[in-house]
């Protein structure tokens, strides 16, 4: 990035949501931003029931000024995301993401201009989850601030120095609304869509970090997640979407070890995984059949994926019981 030129920066937020005022709060965030940066927000309304145009409405002239609005029929979150990559014009130097039920602190893009400014590709911070009050990266034990070098000059902005692709697939703590990226090198690079419920954000941080090892992260709680529709929302076992979370999730960890060279570990943890789904998947279609829940057209979308959840349906099926029975 040259000296003494404005930079630009996309912002980019899919929008989908049944309740009023939540992309306002967040376009507000954004709005408070002390970065010294032009920036060009794109919300991409995803068919949702609350309209985009309401929630803009609400905001003064100054918070609205720099918000573009995409509508397009609802594809999910990962095809929000790359209509708005799609809308992001030629001058723009970085893109930050931010999910409409987030919010960023008032300094989260200018920690990342710095870093980035430094040379670096794929920034990334600490964040608070939804209802907690230890964040994401003491709650998790998976990045240790301390074993990374600071930026010089920085108290909280670290170069990271770990295998980025071992700490994605043993239990990432990349949360989506802290990363920020030079979309002037990547300017191709997309969420893979298929991946509806599951897996998309992580697909695209597993391709950014083969693409440039110049990566750096906040130790600083720059994000707070906070409540709004979540695909994940009403997921849990036996619940209407839990079959169909357990399939996307089988797909993406089925494209794990088809899209990236794994270590010996990395393998042997994939496959513990897949088999776990199995169970999963089995143990869900056992409680609707029980329960006279719909399950086929699921079914007929697992076999494409991994047949071995179909045909090996019955011996799960017995070792479950059996287990159930031992255990009672």
């Amino acid at each position: 990035m040259q000296r003494g030129r404005t930079v630009k920066i996309a912002v980019v937020i899919p929008y989908y949501q049944r309740r009023p005022g939540i992309l306002a709060r967040a376009l507000r965030a954004v709005a408070v931003q002390t970065v010294d940066a032009q920036l060009d927000v794109i919300v991409v309304d995803d068919g949702s029931p609350v309209p985009a145009r309401d929630e803009v409405a609400q905001l003064s002239a100054g918070e609205r000024s720099h918000v573009r609005i995409v509508e397009q029929k609802n594809g999910g979150p990962a095809a929000a995301r790359n209509a708005a990559l799609d809308h992001v014009t030629p001058d723009t130097e970085l893109v930050a993401f931010l999910d409409s039920d987030d919010t960023w602190e008032p300094d989260h893009l200018a920690s990342a201009l710095r870093a980035l400014s430094a040379g670096y590709d794929f920034y990334f911070a600490d964040f608070y989850q939804l209802n907690q009050t230890i964040s994401a990266f003491e709650r998790a034990g998976r990045i240790e601030p301390a074993r990374h070098a600071l930026l010089p000059g920085e108290r909280h902005l670290h170069v990271y120095q770990a295998d980025m692709q071992s700490q994605i697939l043993g239990g990432n703590v990349i949360g989506t609304s802290t990363v920020v990226y030079r979309f002037r090198s990547f300017r191709t690079l997309r969420f893979r869509e298929e991946f509806v419920y599951a897996g998309e954000d992580y697909l695209f941080w597993l391709d950014l970090s083969r693409m440039t090892d110049r990566i750096a992260f906040s130790s600083a709680r720059e994000v707070v997640y906070r409540d709004g529709v979540n695909v994940f929302a009403g997921s849990g076992w036996g619940t209407e979407k839990s079959l169909i979370r357990l399939h996307y999730e089988m797909k993406y960890k089925k494209a794990i070890a088809r899209l990236y060279p794994l270590t010996e570990r990395q393998v042997k943890e994939n496959r513990e995984a897949v088999q776990a789904l199995r169970r999963g998947f089995v143990a869900d279609v056992l409680h609707r059949v029980a329960h006279r829940k719909p399950f086929l057209d699921v079914m007929w979308k697992q076999l494409r994926i991994d047949a071995r959840s179909v045909l090996c349906f019955i011996p799960l099926a017995i070792g479950l019981m059996l287990r159930r029975e031992r255990n009672a």
